[in-house]
């Protein structure tokens, strides 16, 4: 069992090593690493590594879809932002001990807009939108590790233009329950834009990741600590804004950071920080700051709470809700919702 572990740990290193640097703008079906759930907006936007019984996690990491959400329903709105909308709804079944199974949708809807001829002659309305249908399945190896995979079939339609792909996500947890520590390895969205927009556009890659994390809740104290390395398959995540950058006044040329400063820079980029707070059985408060988020959007003048994050969550008799917000910028934050549920409680014993 352990050489099988090591060997598909192996595989999934291998995909990263092969696969090629993508980041944000250089990719089509950007919609798919936007965050859903209320929980993981509220740590940071990017939680890969909690092995609880929480079914919205295991969207974002297929391996820790387990027996225990065996016929949970999970339901997730988000206000983002200038109108624009999107959520994901999801469903799971336990085949037996071992092997489980969930589908889900995700959607985004940019909305109606105004269609016009080059002489600005409105000529009607047009409406943007796109979908992916999730299908996972988690396979438990032994008490420890586990090992899922999500794939994605995904539709695009931007005014009369059209576009599908297939997008696969690949992880593996080890959870040690006495402990209280949970370790993940994920692998997200590699795959193809299968039709493209037009005949004469080339295929655009997806939006590839490479997510690593760990999570560890406190024995004698009401807390979880959540880690998450995100981009991982692109080592250097700095870049020099010329428009900002400082000007050696003797040579004009950009001043560089030392390379300590460098690799300190590039090293904060790649983490994600989370706390959970669980002072009751049937609250949880959480926080949350994504560094690179903080530095890619902040108004250097201004920054206010860009990066940080914060949520909390609750169970009211059968029903478990969830808040999210999720500071981008000045202009405001996106808003997220979750509503889930276990529908075998609805039923009447007999």
């Amino acid at each position: 069992m352990k050489r099988k572990t090591v060997m598909l740990i192996a595989g999934l290193l291998a995909l990263v090593l092969a696969a090629e640097a993508q980041i944000g703008g250089n990719s089509t079906y950007g919609f798919l690493n936007l965050t859903h759930a209320a929980r993981i907006a509220s740590l940071g936007g990017k939680t890969v590594a909690i092995n609880d019984n929480d079914l919205n996690l295991a969207m974002y990491n297929p391996s820790l879809l387990n027996a225990s959400m065996h016929n949970h329903f999970a339901l997730n709105y988000i206000d983002y932002f200038a109108g624009i909308h999107f959520g994901y709804a999801s469903y799971a079944y336990r085949y037996d001990e071992k092997n489980t199974f969930a589908a889900g949708i995700q959607y985004i809807n940019y909305g109606t807009f105004d269609k016009a001829e080059a002489t600005g002659e409105l000529t009607g309305k047009f409406y943007a939108g796109e979908s992916a249908l999730c299908l996972m399945y988690a396979h438990a190896l032994d008490s420890n590790f586990s090992l899922g995979v999500n794939f994605k079939p995904v539709y695009s339609t931007l005014e009369s233009y059209t576009s599908f792909g297939l997008a696969a996500d690949a992880g593996i947890h080890y959870t040690d329950d006495e402990r209280l520590f949970t370790a993940a390895l994920l692998v997200r969205n590699a795959g193809t834009q299968i039709k493209r927009y037009t005949p004469v556009s080339g295929y655009e890659p997806l939006p590839f990741e490479v997510v690593a994390g760990f999570s560890h809740k406190m024995k004698y104290a009401p807390f979880r600590i959540v880690v998450t390395a995100q981009q991982l398959q692109r080592l250097r995540l700095t870049y020099v804004d010329s428009a900002r950058a400082q000007i050696d006044p003797l040579t004009g040329q950009i001043v560089k950071p030392s390379r300590m400063t460098d690799l300190a820079e590039n090293f904060m980029r790649h983490v994600i920080l989370g706390v959970e707070f669980l002072p009751l059985k049937n609250f949880y408060f959480r926080v949350g700051y994504n560094y690179m988020r903080r530095k890619e959007l902040q108004i250097p003048e201004r920054v206010g709470a860009v990066g940080f994050s914060w949520g909390f969550g609750l169970r009211i008799k059968k029903i478990n809700l969830a808040y999210g917000r999720s500071s981008y910028h000045l202009a405001g934050g996106t808003n997220h919702f979750t509503l889930s549920l276990n529908l075998s409680e609805f039923y009447r014993k007999k």
